[in-house]
């Protein structure tokens, strides 16, 4: 395992239900050393991933054993390599663990983050100063 890249979490910081959820999520346990970045951060690795393709405004990016999961595929991801330790991963599993419910959950997530971004009066990602604008 030593050379390997730890693995990464890309998300919203301005996020309320993103901050909790990476902060919640017991991934250490089961997959070792994770790295959780902002994506309105000027992190070097914000811009790699957005130059990729994936749109971060649209969803979280897990990166793990050099694969990209984006959206309900990251989320899905998380729900399968998270430890059962807690009661919320447990919670997590049972929701997000099938990738049907995982990809038909995922616009509601992301309904609600748009929601509470504009009632807490925060750009989307893509209109962030970090972001390049």
């Amino acid at each position: 395992m030593s050379g390997e890249a730890p693995a990464l979490v890309v998300y919203d910081g301005e996020c309320i239900f993103c901050q909790n959820y990476v902060r919640m999520l017991r991934l250490r346990d089961s997959v070792g050393p994770v790295e959780l970045v902002d994506a309105r951060s000027d992190d070097p690795r914000v811009a790699a991933i957005a130059a990729q393709g994936f749109d971060l405004d649209h969803g979280m990016v897990f990166s793990y054993r050099e694969r990209i999961y984006h959206g309900s595929d990251a989320v899905h991801a998380l729900a399968l390599l998270a430890s059962p330790s807690s009661l919320f991963n447990r919670m997590n599993a049972l929701l997000f663990s099938r990738p049907a419910i995982a990809r038909l959950s995922y616009p509601w997530l992301k309904a609600g983050r748009r929601a509470t971004l504009w009632l807490r009066g925060r750009k989307r990602i893509a209109q962030s100063p970090a972001a390049g604008d």
